[in-house]
């Protein structure tokens, strides 16, 4: 399947639930969940006519959800060429990682007070990365990587919350697009999140956070690391 074909059959899936409320907003979060699993990525031009086609919405919906994710830093308009997914500079990738930095330590610290099987939403999205790169979905690793970083952040039990790591890690994402070999660059993340899962289980917040930030550091080189060799 194509990576048109792929993502156009993720819209036509999520149309049901836009004919039973269909708004803007709701677009947006369909379009957003396609960009975190990586379905959308840099550079994509985003059809009016196509993407409305598949969803079953209006054109003034469409646009007002195109609005709305270039408020949040994923989609951009260039004139007389239409609607596209946003590519990501160095001094994104650091602002995401600084913004990560603050949530993601805050979540763990929080797992002290977070509801009944919060830790284990956690656990399951390691299980399921895990479980991607046994049958070699190096992709779908990405996303578990994803949600198993929401599932930290949810800790925190807070709406607003939720919707900022939903937004931030929909960018990051598009960053992800910039590294060569998707197996190289997730494989290693795998023990590092099987581990930090364990300890926030053991309730040793203060090693998982330490873990937490040394993860975010060598991930963050990575990427700039990265985008520098773009550049040259």
């Amino acid at each position: 399947m194509t990576a048109m074909a792929d993502w156009a059959a993720r819209l036509s899936a999520a149309r049901p639930v836009l004919d039973r409320a269909s708004a803007a907003e709701l677009v947006a979060d369909v379009l957003r969940e396609n960009v975190i699993d990586g379905s959308l990525p840099p550079g994509t031009r985003l059809s009016e006519e196509t993407i409305g086609n598949l969803l079953g919405v209006s054109r003034n919906t469409l646009r007002e959800a195109f609005r709305l994710l270039s408020h949040e830093n994923l989609l951009v308009h260039e004139l007389h060429r239409g609607v596209f997914v946003r590519k990501l500079a160095a001094a994104d990738v650091a602002d995401i990682y600084a913004m990560r930095r603050i949530l993601e330590t805050a979540g763990v610290r929080a797992v002290v007070t977070a509801p009944p099987g919060a830790v284990g939403e956690v656990r399951r999205h390691v299980e399921e990365g895990q479980a991607a790169a046994e049958n070699g979905d190096w992709a779908a690793v990405g996303t578990a990587n994803m949600w198993f970083h929401r599932a930290i952040a949810a800790l925190l039990t807070s709406p607003r919350v939720d919707k900022t790591m939903a937004r931030l890690l929909a960018e990051l994402r598009l960053a992800f697009h910039v590294m060569g070999e998707l197996r190289t660059f997730h494989e290693p993340y795998l023990e590092d999140n099987a581990r930090i899962a364990t300890l926030l289980i053991d309730g040793d917040h203060e090693r998982a956070e330490r873990e937490l930030l040394a993860y975010f550091d060598t991930a963050e080189a990575q990427l700039l690391a990265a985008y520098a060799e773009r550049a040259v």
